[in-house]
């Protein structure tokens, strides 16, 4: 049996962000999710909600939940990665000064999302 869920989430709205991997937590708690998956999980979705909150103008994050496999999908209109390859280095980030003055944007978002992830993939593009 597989638990279908989706979270929409509102770019720009930093007091909002992490109320969809909340809700993720809660769902995975309430599934018995084991707690190393549910962490792994919380890691990827957080970061990669985030991403949405500080450069999309809003996304949404999907997930199907089955007895061994926690799949997240996150989708959002925003102006798009100019070069995958860099945006996935430590350290390296486009995150605007407002995000940065509150602890954001440290460039560490999808490096964490791929560690913490059995399967990742990303397709972006600029202005997509």
């Amino acid at each position: 049996m597989t638990d279908t869920a989706v979270f929409e989430i509102s770019g720009g709205d930093y007091a909002g962000g992490g109320s969809a991997s909340k809700q993720l937590k809660e769902l995975l708690k309430r599934l018995g999710v084991d707690a190393q998956s549910v962490r792994r999980t919380m890691v990827a979705a957080y970061e990669a909600e985030m991403n949405v909150v500080i450069h999309a103008r809003r996304g949404s994050m999907q997930v199907a939940v089955q007895p061994n496999q926690v799949d997240v999908a996150v989708l959002d209109e925003g102006p798009g990665i100019a070069d995958i390859e860099q945006a996935m280095q430590e350290g390296f980030s486009t995150a605007p000064a407002e995000a940065r003055e509150m602890g954001f944007g440290a460039g560490m978002g999808l490096p964490n999302i791929r560690k913490n992830s059995n399967r990742f993939s990303i397709r972006s593009a600029p202005g997509r």
